[in-house]
């Protein structure tokens, strides 16, 4: 799989943030009920297929400890040595790696499920169909990829984040269809979307999609 061409400019800024996104509380699903109700029925549809894996975790906090309370054998991986050390610290019952979403090797048909939870943003427009059909692939029959990212046009040059942090990573935004058409190209068939409109801290419409392997 290609790698991106700024990943370790994107691993060493996360490496920066990352301190500030737990002080802040990124990822915490306390004041989120749609998104802890996404996750339910994710966790429903996938508990019992195989092992689910968060990819882009970050500090651990959000997702991938949910998941393990909704009973799913839940791991995860993320760019940034700062936020894998983090998840370990705060969650030691749990497995996290360093790993980017371009690096995984999975093995065919060895996941019930993947996550993508607003972590894939950073991915350049022509490797995100390449990681996404490394999901589908990685899926048993059944299993279900879900996605969150920013809805818009174009891409965003970002220079600081989470309290002013300098950064250096382009979010590259995407139109809930266009989103639909790269899964449907990874052979993942769209079982549902949820949309959010513009609202702190983003101040962009969101947007999640799962998608099942037949």
């Amino acid at each position: 799989m290609r790698q991106p061409a700024d990943l370790e400019t994107v691993r060493a800024s996360y490496d920066r943030v990352a301190d500030s996104y737990v002080d802040l509380g990124m990822g915490d699903l306390t004041q989120e009920p749609w998104l802890r109700g996404a996750l339910a029925a994710f966790a429903e549809q996938v508990r019992g297929l195989g092992p689910v894996l968060d990819v882009g975790c970050g500090p651990g906090g959000g997702v991938t400890a949910h998941l393990a309370q909704l009973r799913v054998d839940a791991s995860g991986v993320d760019l940034s040595p700062s936020m894998v050390e983090h998840a370990r610290r705060r969650h030691p019952g749990l497995r996290f790696e360093v790993r980017s979403a371009t690096e995984l090797d999975l093995a065919p048909r060895s996941l019930g499920g993947v996550l993508g939870w607003w972590s894939l943003f950073n991915l350049p427009r022509d490797v995100l169909p390449e990681v996404l059909a490394a999901f589908a692939a990685a899926l048993v029959p059944g299993g279900l990829v879900l996605v969150g990212t920013h809805v818009g046009d174009g891409d965003l040059a970002r220079t600081e984040a989470y309290g002013g942090v300098p950064v250096s990573w382009t979010t590259h935004l995407w139109q809930p269809e266009q989103l639909a058409a790269v899964f449907a190209d990874a052979g993942l068939e769209v079982v549902a979307e949820m949309r959010w409109p513009a609202s702190p801290p983003s101040m962009r419409p969101q947007v999640l999609l799962a998608g099942r392997r037949g």
